[in-house]
């Protein structure tokens, strides 16, 4: 059964519904978060879920979070024990189980912390306009999907539900947090975090083409690794295996959502139904690239 939208029935307070987390508070230092299987592309989401999203998602991420807690720690508490036995979350154990995550409460860093290994996407286009990327110059006779000499930080503003992000200088995001170290340093853990996946993941048959990251302060002002972390839904995966320079890539991502809204001029629209066999064929992608990676299967 798909889950489109979590109902605790006043069990626990609701904070926050986002694009795909229903988030919920446990306490006053603990969080829920739950993964549903909605999905959403170009910040519009979908009428109909990809079923069992959210599990692979929230696998996915507990398996990243783990590899990479030595870079920096996250957001995870030691202790998942949600008591679906006799507890007040029982009765909604169809709706939780596998798909969600006991989460610290911290201070939201509101940036989306983009990094890019490859020349694609939005930053492709950007490129052809004006040779650089999120105004930064990037070298001449770039083609398509290449690879850059190192991987590059390009953040963008964290937008509300149904607004836009907006794509940032480093300056500006200063600005916006007003501490220079601070966006200093999530620029180089994020191109850290990013490098070590980006490692890993090539032994696997699956290229890292880039990625966004969240982080947040805990109590103590600490930097912590915040949200989801390397999933289809934040990240481009492509096949090492099909990858060719200059041209689009086989991914295992949504950027084959993506492709079907903008070849149906759909890109953006609201209350789009996606037929079903887009969204078996984008479940298949997300499972494979969950096997791939963890080397689990589902």
């Amino acid at each position: 059964m798909a889950i489109v939208q979590t109902d605790l029935q006043g069990a626990l307070p609701l904070v926050a519904r986002g694009k795909v987390r229903d988030i919920y508070q446990i306490d006053n230092e603990t969080l829920l978060f739950v993964a549903t299987d909605r999905i959403s592309a170009y910040d519009v989401i979908m009428n109909n879920p990809i079923p069992d999203k959210g599990i692979l998602l929230t696998k996915l991420s507990l398996f990243w979070f783990e590899f990479l807690k030595d870079v920096i720690p996250n957001h995870l508490k030691k202790i998942q024990n949600i008591d679906f036995a006799d507890g007040q979350l029982s009765p909604y154990k169809s709706q939780l189980q596998d798909r969600s995550l006991l989460v610290q409460k911290c201070k939201l860093i509101p940036l989306e912390c983009i990094v890019r290994g490859y020349l694609t996407g939005s930053a492709y286009q950007e490129y052809l306009k004006t040779q650089t990327v999120h105004g930064m110059p990037i070298e001449k006779g770039l083609q398509q999907s290449a690879k850059f000499n190192k991987p590059i930080f390009t953040p963008s503003t964290k937008a509300e539900q149904g607004e836009h992000d907006e794509n940032i200088s480093l300056e500006r995001a200063i600005e916006i947090i007003g501490n220079k170290s601070l966006v200093e340093k999530i620029s180089k853990i994020s191109i850290e975090l990013y490098e070590r996946a980006r490692d890993y993941a090539y032994t696997k048959g699956i290229i890292i083409a880039d990625t966004k990251f969240e982080f947040g302060l805990d109590e103590n002002s600490n930097l912590i690794l915040i949200d989801e972390v390397l999933t289809p839904d934040s990240s481009r995966f492509w096949s090492r295996d099909t990858y060719q320079l200059g041209k689009d890539q086989d991914s295992y991502d949504k950027q084959f959502l993506r492709n079907w809204l903008v070849e149906n001029k759909l890109k953006g629209v609201p209350d789009v139904t996606v037929p079903d066999e887009i969204i078996s064929q984008t479940r298949a992608k997300y499972i494979e690239a969950y096997e791939s990676l963890t080397d689990e299967k589902y």
